[in-house]
C-alpha cells in the first residue's frame, strides 16, 4: 500500500521536478543575452574579432616553427570561431524572444489604447448628435436676431404708413 502510494498517478499532473540546474532568473539571463546580443551586433565586435583572427593567422603563419600552436589550415581558430558561434546564436535569439514579448505588451497596450479612444470617440460623436438634436428645439442667436430685424421692420412699416399724408386720424 505505501509503494502504491509513493507511485506516480495516471490521472494527476506531475508535480515539478526541482533540479539545482534550472535555478536561475530569466530576467537577468535575459538582460545578460540582450548585452551580449547587442555588443555581437556592434561594429566594435567586428573589429575585435578581425583583430583577432589577423593576429591568430599572423601569428601562426610568420612566428617560428616552434612557437606556432595552429599551423595551417588552423583547425584551433576554426574551432573557436565556431564555439563562439554556437553560443552567439541562442543568445541572439533569446534576445529576440524577449524584444518580441516586449513588442508584444507594446501592441497590446496600443490596441487598448485605440479602443478607449473610438470608445471615447463613439461617446463624443453620441453626445454632439444628441445636442444637436437638441438645439434644434430651441431658438438660436441667429433665430432671434432674424425675427426681430423683421419685427423692427414691420414696425417701421407700420410707423411710417401711420405718418403717411392725407390720411385721416
Amino acid at each position: 500500500m505505501a509503494r502504491e502510494s509513493r507511485r506516480a498517478r495516471l490521472d494527476q499532473p506531475r508535480g515539478s521536478v526541482r533540479s539545482p540546474l534550472t535555478r536561475y532568473d530569466p530576467d537577468t539571463f535575459g538582460r545578460v543575452s540582450e548585452r551580449v546580443s547587442r555588443f555581437i551586433g556592434s561594429w566594435r565586435f567586428i573589429f575585435l574579432m578581425t583583430v583577432f583572427v589577423v593576429g591568430w593567422v599572423t601569428w601562426n603563419v610568420f612566428a617560428p616553427n616552434e612557437w606556432q600552436f595552429d599551423p595551417w589550415p588552423f583547425i584551433g581558430l576554426t574551432l573557436m570561431l565556431s564555439l563562439q558561434a554556437s553560443y552567439a546564436a541562442p543568445l541572439i535569439l533569446l534576445a529576440q524572444n524577449r524584444q518580441a514579448d516586449r513588442d508584444r505588451i507594446l501592441y497590446a497596450e496600443d490596441r487598448a489604447r485605440i479602443d478607449r479612444i473610438i470608445a471615447d470617440e463613439d461617446y463624443l460623436t453620441r453626445e454632439v448628435a444628441s445636442m444637436r438634436m437638441a438645439l434644434g428645439d430651441v431658438a438660436t442667436r441667429d433665430f432671434i436676431r432674424d425675427q426681430m430685424r423683421e419685427l423692427l421692420e414691420e414696425l417701421e412699416a407700420s410707423s411710417s404708413s401711420d405718418r403717411a399724408p392725407g390720411r385721416d386720424d
